[in-house]
């Protein structure tokens, strides 16, 4: 009986699809693209594991060295629709902000961000001008020099003191407080921020980390404002853009982490100098420019590229302060 049912089971697959039961007229499904012919063997399923990581690396090895050296053409070729050798921009995408988070917290670059080690640096800072300033006023006195100027910068440097000191306590500075003009929603993240920075800090390095894909949404209109009368153009074929460079410099924060956990801090910072020939090369390959237009739209987005980075720094504050 065993031998009947799993002969009708191969009569059935053979005929049609186990997955969506459409008539099967080859080897794979006209209608889904599964196989005809379904195994349940553990060499069955050390085969699909195989051939996905090596159909992965296949893709990647194809998608990477473009995206580095030929962005332009990678990114033509994939909205023209050659897109099966290639890794999809928002797969990538994922795949590079995954990567260069795991090392980034491997690195302890965000574990390592402590508000109040720095509120304690910048107090020493101001008590160590304060001295000095002192130590000036008593020598104009003796001078018989008039002080005015140096009382004034004193007192500065004594209420930025103060303040710091408020912070470090868990209460707002003064002039942030009840009886303080500011709106009640900026005086409670104030308190917030003042009750426990490094929470506050931590939920900021969380918001960054889950929505980073806004930074996509985000960039797409500014793109779209390089080529306003191009009505060839789609919005697919920007974001399409936008995400193959957002992964790039994603993938160049990894590279420069990764540097600098070598010791190689001096090849890291040269990085910087990649992100706007990285941009020329991109826009001049993808959307078929001359040079000077090119260079010309590079310099405007790497303007939009600040603004966008302000807009994602703001909203993802926003969501560690009050999220």
């Amino acid at each position: 009986m065993n031998r009947e049912g799993s002969l009708t089971a191969e009569t059935q697959a053979a005929t049609s699809c186990s997955n969506c039961g459409a008539p099967l007229t080859g080897p794979y499904c006209a209608s889904c693209g599964q196989k005809s012919r379904i195994h349940r063997s553990l060499a069955a399923f050390t085969g699909d594991l195989a051939a996905g990581l090596f159909n992965f690396e296949g893709k990647f090895w194809c998608t990477l060295p473009m995206l580095a050296w030929r962005p332009g053409e990678l990114t033509r070729r994939y909205v023209e629709g050659q897109r099966h050798r290639f890794i999809s921009p928002i797969g990538l995408y994922l795949f590079s902000v995954f990567l260069m988070f795991a090392a980034l917290s491997f690195s302890g670059a965000l574990s390592s961000v402590e508000v109040t080690d720095g509120l304690d640096a910048a107090a020493r800072d101001e008590l160590t001008a304060l001295q000095r300033l002192e130590e000036q006023r008593a020598v104009a006195i003796k001078a018989g020099q008039a002080t005015a100027e140096i009382d004034k910068r004193i007192a500065g440097h004594r209420e930025g003191l103060k303040q710091m000191e408020q912070l470090k306590d868990g209460s707002l500075p003064t002039g942030l407080s009840e009886n303080g003009n500011n709106p009640p929603w900026l005086r409670n993240a104030l308190r917030k921020f003042a009750s426990d920075p490094n929470a506050v800090m931590a939920n900021v390095q969380e918001a960054t980390s889950k929505y980073s894909w806004m930074l996509i949404p985000l960039s797409v209109p500014f793109v779209w404002l390089l080529f306003p009368f191009r009505r060839n153009l789609h919005l697919f074929d920007h974001a399409v853009f936008v995400t193959y460079s957002l992964s790039f410099m994603m993938l160049l924060i990894l590279l420069g982490s990764l540097l600098v956990m070598a010791g190689a801090s001096g090849p890291a910072s040269l990085l910087m100098l990649v992100p706007p020939v990285h941009m020329y090369r991109q826009l001049k390959g993808a959307y078929r420019l001359r040079w000077w237009s090119a260079l010309a739209r590079t310099a405007l987005l790497l303007c939009f590229a600040a603004v966008v980075l302000s807009l994602f720094s703001t909203v993802v504050l926003a969501l560690g302060v009050f999220g």
